[in-house]
Order: structure tokens, then C-alpha cells, then sequence
């Protein structure tokens, strides 16, 4: 592996103001929570980037050290944007991967790492990360995202907890057994952590399917109440009431507008509900209820994501 202290650069500076001088430890574990969402892996309802967003809206950031993007991204397959204004090229969209520190509503400070996913150099960009983590004794490292399910908009959102260390789950149900899934940049990191002897936990929340493809607000604000239960961060999660509200509504005023997605929705509430009065289901999905598929949602539904997107 190429040096890893090769594809970043650390604000001296700001590490100096914020961590009491530039060797920049509080001690192993001592310091601040991270909180981090890789743009690029699956992130239904866009929960990672509305939390990221959020903090990012309510709360003054400095940036402590940015990654060297070029040897990260694939541009190929990653393309930003850039603008064509007339006659000439303007406006180009840089991709970026920052750490920076933010602090929560009671002054207490934290981390947040965001950016798109790195294409290339996974071990080098988590061993990079895991050599900030050190430097700054991050307490707990932390990261949210949303995965589809076919659960019904009307219920509680549910959520996938996984931690380096059990006793970091609490009380949380596993809804799923062994499986092989996809692997992700997030994901390594947390494992490689959890190697490392560093704490980190994440938070998958589960999105009605046939609202995965739009910014899901509800998801975001689960996301957030687990951050700070396991933080004891005061991140202001009611700011984002009205959007909740906001969402609920439409997403009500489609459902009455067709008998076919209310009948969709009343079968997936009696396959949740079925599913809540059972014990010890090894999966989320009652064995004895057939599950709706996304294409039964119908052009209601179609025309609502459509609307989603455009906004």
C-alpha cells in the first residue's frame, strides 16, 4: 500500500485552534465523535445526505483535512458537472471528501466525514482515515444511511444497527442473519476500525421501497434520534418537523388518490403488523404474507418520485 498520509492534507492551523495544539490529541478515545456518509453506495431516501445535509445547515463548520480526490474518484464513472455559459466553460462541480468539525446546539464538538465514495484505494483511504481517527482521538465513529424494505410508510420506521463491539448494539434487533452483500467504502471503514480497537456503529434505515428513490425526510430524522441517543449530540433534529409534515401529506394525498396504492399500502401494514406480533422471525417480513413488489405501487406512485427528483 502507498503511504496513506499521501492523500490528505490537515489544516494545521485549525487543528491547532480546535484540539489545543497541533499534535492534536485528546488521548485515544477521549476526543470527538465522527459522524460520516459516503455519497455513491445504496442510500435509500437519501438519509445519509439529508442527515449530512442538515448538520451541515444548522451548525458552523471548519474544515480539518480534505482528501486528495484525483487519486480517489473515477471521473468516468463519477461525472460532476460542470457549465457551459455561451462561449466559454465556467462553474466546474469539484468533487470533494472533507473532515470537518462542527459543534452541536450545547457547543459540544464533533466530526463529520462526507463526500462521494472513493473509487479506488479503499485500504488506503480507511487506513488514511483511521490515522485522522488516531490523531484526534475520535470517541465513536458513527455512520447512517437507508436501505429499501417493504414496509409501509404508516408504521414506525425500523432500523439495521451494526457496531464493532456488541455491547454498542444496546438493545437493538437484528433483523437479518448472515449474508453476503455488496461491499462499501463505509463499510470497510467500520471493519477495519473495529480491528483497530476503535468503537463505531451504524444505522441502517429501513425505507418503504416505493419511497427509496426520493429524499425521505421521516428516514433522516430516525437517523438522527440514533445518532444522538448514542452520541448525547444535541443535532436539532426537530428543525427538519416541517419537512417530515411536508412529506407525510403528499405522500397521503397520492395514496387517497388511488385504490390501488391504498390497497398496496393496507397489505404491506397487514404484513408488518403480522410481522410485529410475531416472535423470533429471523426476518423482517412475515413468512406468511406475499410481498407487494415495487412495480404494484402503479403511476401514482411513479409520478410522485418523478416530482421528488424535480425539486
Amino acid at each position: 500500500m502507498l503511504d496513506p498520509r499521501d492523500i490528505y492534507t490537515v489544516d494545521e492551523e485549525a487543528v491547532d485552534r480546535l484540539f489545543d495544539g497541533a499534535a492534536g490529541s485528546p488521548g485515544p478515545g477521549a476526543g470527538p465523535v465522527l459522524v460520516y456518509a459516503l455519497r455513491g453506495y445504496v442510500d435509500a431516501g437519501s438519509t445519509g445526505t439529508l442527515v449530512l445535509d442538515h448538520l451541515l445547515d444548522e451548525f458552523e463548520s471548519t474544515t480539518i483535512a480534505t482528501f486528495d480526490a484525483d487519486q480517489l474518484i473515477d471521473y468516468r464513472s463519477k461525472r460532476t458537472s460542470i457549465t457551459f455559459d455561451t462561449d466559454h466553460w465556467s462553474d466546474y462541480v469539484e468533487p470533494v471528501i472533507r473532515l470537518e468539525h462542527l459543534r452541536d446546539a450545547e457547543g459540544t464538538g464533533f466530526l463529520v466525514m462526507r463526500g462521494p465514495e472513493p473509487d479506488l484505494q479503499w485500504e488506503r483511504f480507511v487506513a488514511a482515515t483511521t490515522q485522522l481517527v488516531d490523531r484526534l482521538g475520535v470517541s465513536l465513529a458513527v455512520t447512517v444511511h437507508g436501505i429499501p424494505m417493504g414496509i409501509p410508510h404508516t408504521r414506525p420506521l425500523t432500523t439495521t444497527t451494526h457496531a464493532t463491539r456488541r455491547e454498542l448494539l444496546g438493545e437493538a434487533r437484528s433483523w437479518f442473519g448472515r449474508v453476503d452483500v455488496p461491499a462499501s467504502a463505509a463499510a470497510l471503514l467500520e471493519l477495519r476500525l473495529g480491528e483497530a480497537g476503535h468503537d463505531a456503529v451504524g444505522f441502517a434505515v429501513h425505507v418503504p421501497h416505493y419511497l427509496s428513490q426520493s429524499p425521505y425526510p421521516p428516514a433522516a430524522v430516525a437517523a438522527i434520534d440514533h445518532v444522538e441517543r448514542v452520541t448525547g449530540l444535541d443535532l436539532r433534529v426537530s428543525s427538519l418537523d416541517s419537512a417530515v409534515l411536508e412529506t407525510a401529506d403528499e405522500v397521503e394525498r397520492q395514496v387517497a388518490e388511488s385504490d390501488e396504492v391504498a390497497a398496496v399500502v393496507r397489505a404491506l401494514e397487514e404484513q408488518y403488523d403480522a410481522f410485529s406480533r410475531s416472535v423470533g422471525e429471523s426476518s423482517l417480513l412475515a413468512q406468511d404474507a406475499p410481498l407487494p413488489t415495487a412495480d404494484e405501487i402503479g403511476d401514482e406512485f411513479e409520478r410522485f418520485l418523478a416530482q421528488q427528483r424535480d425539486d
